[in-house]
């Protein structure tokens, strides 16, 4: 159960000047003539409390959005899931960080005792037993029902619940109706609790304005963060996975009014984690440069796939699995850009220069076959190196000899550029392995054959 208070905030200075929690406003500019009041929105407390419920759905599928600001959850099918409710607890925390509010969970058997829980002792955890002792000792008037009847329960002596308990029901319905009896009887598990599960849209498309305006990129994270965890509870109640969503960074709006900058990301494998998606939008935030200060951020998902249960393996693979290798080509391409993180698409073709085609690991360009049964190295130099000879050998920072058969390349004729060369692997003396080759030479020719560096070996 989560319960989001709504806080007035007060710093020392407003202490000092006497200002105090439910003063008017008149009273508190007569005290503090500088102090800043901001006017209470429901419309946004509503909106704010409908996303942190729909973040909880990370958590469970069944999330109750209650009476005073309050959101409860039903974790009793999670437990497994997350490890116990000490995690599941610890995770909820986590996420509603994001959202930069004042909380208080409590946890309990039942959904109205967790909220009386929550109002009196934010942050407990109770068995059965616990909780029906802490129960008695809330105060009464912490029960809705009761308030409108404050002044016949204080005559009464009536302090607490366990004190609305032992009174007579007839004469407790009859004076305050039944909504106060099924409360109890809620609280306590004696009567079944029904809620009204919070329903998710069949798309999301969630805006969030800045309190401020926000000049760098990296700064807007925070922001797009909140929306990126509501995304997360999104999917799980869909039980989808995102394969490609945009933020939109929108500018001041005006006269010079500027379209939003739109940061869209893909990904190379479905998921529907929040730290994963966080990461990646943070690179690409790093690269960006505003044209103008960002006053809001809208996250849009443009396609999505299902969501795939975990690998059930036995034995995983050492180097990781294939989700593994995909989230790390995510990230190089979000830092580095799809043009400088590529893949090999070789070319039928015999010239090595040819066949050495690269692409970006995102291009749907299939490769061939590579040509041949000899060894080739996966490091070609973009340019050969002419070697300097001694004594008849091929010599790079000490003679080279060769320790492979020779591969004759004669090709490319057809374009123009016609190369005649036998290639070989050479070891050096530190036993390193070069990948080397020696221009025919025609009968016409009286000098020497010359060799070149053309690729290394790891």
């Amino acid at each position: 159960m989560l319960d989001h208070e709504r806080v007035i905030a007060l710093d020392n200075d407003a202490r000092d000047a006497g200002v105090r929690a439910g003063m008017r406003r008149g009273g508190v500019l007569t005290l503090a003539p500088d102090a800043k009041l901001h006017d209470r929105d429901e419309l946004r407390e509503q909106q704010a409390i409908s996303d942190v419920a729909t973040a909880l759905m990370q958590f469970s599928p069944q999330v109750a959005i209650a009476e005073e600001q309050t959101v409860l959850v039903d974790v009793s099918a999670s437990l497994r899931l997350f490890g116990g409710i000490r995690a599941i607890h610890r995770a909820i925390r986590k996420s509603l960080a994001a959202f930069g509010f004042t909380v208080r969970t409590s946890v309990a058997p039942t959904g109205q005792g967790a909220w009386l829980m929550s109002r009196y002792r934010g942050g407990q955890r109770l068995s059965i037993r616990s909780f029906e002792r802490q129960l008695s000792v809330l105060p009464a008037l912490l029960v809705p029902e009761t308030r409108r009847f404050a002044d016949w329960f204080n005559g009464l002596g009536c302090s607490s619940v366990a004190d609305l308990r032992r009174l007579p029901r007839a004469g407790l319905k009859k004076r305050c109706g039944t909504a106060l009896l099924d409360t109890l009887d809620r609280a306590v598990g004696e009567a079944p609790e029904l809620f009204e599960w919070v329903q998710t849209p069949p798309s999301f498309n969630a805006r969030l304005e800045l309190p401020d305006r926000v000049e760098h990129a990296e700064a807007v994270l925070f922001a797009a963060r909140r929306l990126l965890v509501q995304l997360t509870g999104w999917l799980a109640s869909k039980q989808l996975a995102v394969t490609r969503f945009t933020v939109e960074l929108e500018h001041e709006r005006g006269r010079a009014a500027l379209a939003p900058t739109a940061v869209e990301i893909a990904l190379a494998e479905p998921t529907w984690h929040e730290e994963h998606l966080t990461r990646l939008l943070k690179e690409r935030l790093g690269r960006i440069e505003l044209v103008a200060a960002v006053i809001a951020v809208r996250l849009a998902v443009n396609d999505v796939e299902g969501a795939e249960p975990p690998s059930d393996t036995l034995f995983p693979e050492p180097g990781g699995n294939a989700e593994d290798h995909n989230r790390l080509m995510e990230l190089l391409i979000a830092r580095l850009g799809p043009e400088n993180v590529l893949r090999a698409a070789p070319v039928a073709d015999h010239r090595p220069e040819v066949i050495a085609n690269w692409v970006p690991v995102t291009s749907d360009v299939k490769g061939c076959a590579l040509p041949g049964d000899q060894p080739r190295p996966s490091w070609l130099l973009e340019t050969p190196v002419q070697l300097m000879t001694r004594q008849h050998r091929p010599f790079y920072g000490s003679p080279l000899r060769t320790v492979s058969p020779g591969e004759r390349v004669e090709a490319g004729w057809w374009d123009g550029e016609l190369v005649t060369r036998d290639y070989f692997v050479a070891e050096a003396d530190d036993h390193t392995c070069y990948w080397i080759y020696r221009e025919r030479v025609g009968s016409r020719d009286e000098e020497d054959p010359r060799w070149f560096l053309h690729g290394l070996f790891g």
